[in-house]
């Protein structure tokens, strides 16, 4: 009695590589995307024509009630941190559309009474 030749199966292919490569990908991803922390406040920023981003190096968060917030400190905290702040540290306001005109300009001569001198505010274009 013959019996028929067995059928040759393919061999699976392995899918090590594909998880290699995604593996690879996600930890490129991982390195080379810039995480920021969420702003202490929800803002809505100013209008205005100018197209240049602020530079500054310490960003200071103001609500629309007044309320600071600067390195996740707010309220007195995060005014002690500007004080600590060197003079010539550019700082950037990121301060609420709410925000009476007359508290703005309170907190711009408060930063200038410590010693701040190159505050830029933020704006959206």
């Amino acid at each position: 009695m013959r019996f028929p030749a067995p059928t040759r199966r393919q061999p699976r292919e392995s899918i090590v590589p594909m998880i290699n490569v995604v593996f690879l990908l996600l930890i490129f991803f991982l390195m080379t995307a810039q995480i920021a922390p969420p702003d202490p406040f929800d803002l809505t920023l100013p209008q205005s024509a100018a197209q240049d981003e602020p530079v500054g190096n310490a960003v200071l968060y103001v609500a629309a009630d007044g309320t600071p917030a600067l390195n996740g400190q707010t309220g007195d905290a995060a005014w002690a941190a500007l004080a600590a702040l060197a003079p010539d540290t550019a700082l950037t306001l990121r301060a609420d559309r709410a925000l009476p005109g007359a508290d703005l300009a309170r907190l711009m001569q408060r930063l200038a009474g410590l010693g701040l001198r190159d505050v830029e505010l933020a704006v959206q274009p």
